[in-house]
């Protein structure tokens, strides 16, 4: 749980910190569509196919701080910083520096309580390759 709190926090005060493209409408918008995807996705492959899970194996109300807080700020910090107007070369190589930045992050995540959080079950780092540029 350290971990994870930390994580919130040192995300969310770089996120809104270091804002300087995003308006408030698009925050919001950004933070609505990023919790309701997730909730939808971690339902199917957390709670129904136990690919992967937070903390514990089944439903719980620790896995929300996660949802809430910490992925809709890792997407603002993606479009705030993503090169629009460079070339398809440029934004290519932003996603994939960023996807890396995530893998390595979600290996953290993987340590022992009190600083890891996230368990996998059949899912895999190859899984999260293919899925997290999506």
């Amino acid at each position: 749980m350290i971990g994870l709190l930390l994580s919130i926090l040192i995300i969310n005060v770089i996120a809104f910190l270091t804002n300087k493209r995003l308006t408030l409408n698009q925050i919001v918008h950004i933070w609505t569509f990023t919790i309701a995807l997730q909730m939808s996705f971690d339902f199917y492959v957390d709670m129904e196919y136990h690919g992967y899970w937070y903390f514990t194996n089944h439903a719980d109300w620790e896995e929300l701080p996660t949802n809430f807080f910490l992925v809709p700020p890792v997407n603002m910090l993606f479009l705030n910083y993503f090169p629009f107007e460079k070339s398809k070369w440029k934004q290519g190589i932003y996603l994939i520096v960023f996807v890396l930045g995530l893998l390595g992050y979600e290996s953290m995540t993987l340590l022992p309580e009190p600083w890891g959080y996230f368990h996998y079950g059949w899912w895999n780092l190859w899984h999260s390759v293919v899925l997290d540029p999506v």
